[in-house]
């Protein structure tokens, strides 16, 4: 049991750890491309990238943190123009195979040698050059603490049983916020949205105590990042359900699904997609500035592989939902770092190595990932309707 327990509080520090966050918001971008609109956009990381850069360059060079911001989501903004103004035409390969080679543009530039002095090349910026105005604003503190206090440890001395009764009580509280996610809402179920709420604060709540996880208050992977980031995450979420909510979120969905309809009844189709790209990039922006707040900006941990892992999130939690890229991403790294983790743990050193395990936790995941889409193409929370794509 105590090697099951160290595997879960390995899984529950990756799950809440501010990278993941981060990658879910450029996911919610992705998820406005390609979930909402049916833009095969594969250049994402290119978003992610060009927001670090302009976050982390103008903070080295002395300019304000929140100017830095704004420097990041507009070389965003121009970039979305630039991009979109002669490939939103194009459909499905097409616009994945320019947009990816957009993305690769953007990192190569990133690593070349003649913007050494600018973007640090291939080494990257380090991250103790521009995360010192956003560690300043904490007021977590610097010592180590534990995000919820009580836990399994404080029951009955941490016995066993106590934490098997929690697992059994988490899996029927997971269970439940899927088949509300999911039917519920279809079947008309009164006050869903009430019922989702509830049952996931209770799944984050059953987490914590199985799982404690203890951290600095605000050090590289502290409190501080990880809050910061989530509340944001937060914050992504519900921009996305008011604008998928509204008219425009309608226009988005009848483009995806058949864009000469629309385009009959006098809207300017062309003009939808810019905004749906421009809106998505932003969100891919200010992930990339995120993501590189606990690390540091480096290119190639930006390329297409992270692209590809956005929307292997994306298709496991469920395109043109408002919780799939969520509940996709942090499913997709915490199942690595558990399998991971397991190798580690039960298999003999002699048979497999740290790096192998990882690799091997690689395989594992794209595996299911082929069996989901196999068997259920929709997602954990999608809905089969939502698969008609005019691309």
């Amino acid at each position: 049991m105590d090697t099951i327990q160290a595997i879960l509080n390995a899984s529950m520090r990756e799950a809440l750890s501010p990278q993941t966050a981060a990658v879910i918001i450029a996911v919610i971008g992705l998820n406005v491309h390609f979930g909402f609109t049916g833009l095969l956009n594969m250049g994402q990381s290119g978003f992610m990238l060009l927001g670090a850069y302009g976050f982390a360059i103008p903070i080295i060079h002395g300019w304000p943190m929140a100017l830095a911001v704004l420097v990041g989501l507009g070389v965003a903004f121009a970039f979305a123009l630039v991009l979109g103004m002669p490939t939103l035409k194009l459909r499905g390969d097409y616009l994945a195979i320019v947009t990816i080679s957009a993305a690769e543009i953007i990192r190569y530039v990133g690593r070349s040698s003649i913007l050494t002095d600018l973007t640090g090349a291939a080494q990257g910026l380090k991250g103790a050059e521009y995360r010192g105005p956003f560690a300043s604003l904490s007021f977590f503190g610097d010592g180590d603490f534990t995000l919820l206090p009580f836990n399994y440890r404080d029951v009955a001395d941490g016995a066993m049983w106590v934490r098997l009764i929690g697992l059994l009580l988490l899996v029927a509280a997971v269970a439940g916020l899927v088949y509300v996610a999911t039917r519920g809402r279809r079947e008309g179920m009164p006050r869903a949205g009430m019922i989702i709420a509830v049952l996931g604060a209770v799944s984050v709540l059953l987490l914590l105590f199985l799982a404690p996880v203890t951290a600095a208050g605000t050090g590289v992977n502290g409190w501080w990042f990880r809050v910061v980031n989530w509340v944001l995450v937060g914050l992504s979420a519900l921009a996305v359900y008011l604008l998928a909510r509204s008219p425009w979120g309608r226009l988005l969905k009848g483009i995806r699904e058949d864009e000469d309809a629309i385009r009959s009844l006098g809207k300017n189709v062309f003009a939808i997609k810019m905004q749906a790209l421009i809106i998505g990039g932003l969100f891919g922006a200010l992930g990339g500035m995120l993501y590189v707040l606990p690390a540091s900006v480096q290119p190639d941990s930006m390329g297409r592989t992270l692209t590809f892992f956005a929307y292997t999130a994306l298709l496991l939690g469920g395109a043109a939902t408002i919780f799939g890229p969520v509940l996709g991403t942090v499913l997709f790294f915490t199942a690595r770092i558990f399998i991971q983790t397991a190798a580690n743990q039960w298999v003999p050193g002699s048979w497999m190595n740290d790096q192998q395990a990882q690799q091997f936790s690689f395989i594992v995941v794209g595996v299911v990932l082929m069996l989901l889409v196999i068997f259920r193409p929709q997602g954990i929370l999608g809905d089969k309707r939502e698969l008609r794509f005019n691309v």
